[in-house]
C-alpha cells in the first residue's frame, strides 16, 4: 500500500454493463444489469479495493475496465482521456498500460507454453524488441517476482499455485503498465502463500509506481493492501471511501455485515457477528427500491420503493435511506 498522493490516473463515471438474456423460448428478452452506474477515481500509486459477495459485479467491472467486454454506457477516463470515445488504435495503445491478473493461476496460463514464451508473448505482439531483448526483459521481470533463471524453460504444471501466480503477475508487468487490475489474485492460494503474494504485490507497487484495482471478497486481505475501498451489491456501489474509515467505522448495513464476518485479531476492532438472511437477489429479477432491503434489519417502506443515491457522509459515500433518516 502506497502513501503517495498524486493526481487522478483512472476514473469511471456511471459505468454500466447490461447483458440481454433470453429467459425462455417464448419469453421476452430481459436485461441483466451486471453493472448499474459505478463511479470511482484512482490516483497514481494507490490501491482501490472492490469488495462484495459473488455475483455483485466485481469481475464484470474488471472485464469492463480492461475493455475485454466494453461497457454498455458511461465514461472511462485514463490520464484525462476518455478511452471509450477513442479510435480502435488509440484505445489499443492505452490498454497496454492497463493489465489484468486473473483469479486462477491454474487456468490463466497456457499449459502448452513454457514460462519464457508466456512472458514474451505480450512483447512479441505489442513491441519491436528483438528475440534477445525479449528474453532479457522476461528474465529481469522473473527476478523481480522471485523466480529463478532456470524457470524460464519450464511449463506451468511444474510449479506450485503461488509460483504460478508469480508468473501471472510477471506477465502483467511485461508491458510496463501504469495500472494492474487484480481479480481475486490470491483467493485460489493457501493462506500462507497469500501473504507472500500480497507482500510481493506491495513491493512491486512501490518499485514501479503501480496503481492497483484489487478485486476481492475477502476483507481481511483488503485491509492490508487498500488505500480506498468500494463495496458493491448487485451491480451498484453501496459504500466507498478511505480504507481506515471503512474498517473502523462502517456505515452501510451491508458493509457492517461483511466486516462482522471477518476475523479480527484486535478485540477493539471486532463487530458482533451479523448473519444475513436470504440469498443475494437474482440480477435477472432485482428487487424494487434498495436491492439490499430484503436482507436489511433497518429497511422500511421507502427502502422497498425508492433506490437510494450515493451521498457523502463525511469522507465516505454511502447509499442508504436508513442512515440518511438516522434510523440506525
Amino acid at each position: 500500500m502506497s502513501d503517495e498522493t498524486s493526481s487522478v490516473l483512472f476514473e469511471a463515471h456511471e459505468l454500466k454493463k447490461h447483458y440481454p438474456v433470453k429467459a425462455g423460448l417464448f419469453k421476452e428478452e430481459q436485461l441483466v444489469k451486471a453493472l448499474d452506474g459505478v463511479s470511482f477515481s484512482l490516483s497514481r500509486g494507490q490501491t482501490l479495493a472492490v469488495v462484495g459477495e459473488s455475483g455483485c459485479g466485481k469481475s464484470t467491472l474488471a472485464r469492463s475496465l480492461t475493455l475485454i467486454e466494453p461497457p454498455t454506457s458511461g465514461e472511462l477516463r485514463f490520464d484525462g482521456q476518455d478511452i471509450l470515445s477513442l479510435g480502435a488504435h488509440a484505445a489499443k495503445e492505452l490498454r497496454k498500460r492497463i493489465q489484468i491478473v486473473f483469479q486462477n493461476p491454474y487456468g490463466s496460463l497456457n499449459p502448452r507454453k513454457k514460462v519464457g514464451q508466456l512472458l514474451e508473448e505480450p512483447l512479441y505482439i505489442n513491441t519491436d524488441l528483438t528475440k534477445a531483448q525479449r528474453r532479457e526483459k522476461a528474465l529481469a521481470i522473473m527476478a523481480k517476482v522471485g523466480l529463478r533463471p532456470e524457470h524460464y524453460g519450464r511449463y506451468p504444471h511444474m510449479f506450485s499455485g503461488g509460483q504460478r501466480q508469480r508468473i501471472a503477475i510477471a506477465r502483467g508487468l511485461m508491458l510496463d503498465p501504469d495500472i494492474v487490475i487484480a481479480d481475486e489474485p490470491v483467493s485460489a492460494l493457501d493462506v500462507s502463500v497469500q501473504a507472500q503474494v500480497l507482500n510481493l504485490m506491495m513491493d512491486l507497487q512501490v518499485e514501479f509506481g503501480l496503481s492497483y484495482i484489487f478485486i476481492s471478497h475477502d476483507l481481511s486481505v483488503v485491509e492490508h493492501i487498500a488505500d480506498q475501498v468500494m463495496v458493491m451489491y448487485l451491480g451498484k456501489v453501496v459504500e466507498y471511501g478511505p480504507r481506515a474509515q471503512i474498517f473502523s467505522h462502517p456505515r452501510h448495513p451491508y458493509t457492517i455485515a461483511l466486516l462482522s464476518s471477518t476475523p479480527r485479531l484486535n478485540p477493539d476492532k471486532r463487530i458482533d457477528k451479523i448473519k444475513l438472511e436470504g440469498e443475494l437477489p437474482s440480477p435477472l429479477n432485482p428487487p424494487s427500491g434498495c436491492a439490499f432491503h430484503a436482507r436489511c434489519q433497518y429497511a422500511n417502506a421507502r427502502c422497498h420503493e425508492q433506490t437510494p443515491e450515493l451521498k457523502w457522509h463525511g469522507d465516505t459515500q454511502i447509499a442508504c435511506h436508513a442512515l440518511e433518516e438516522q434510523r440506525m
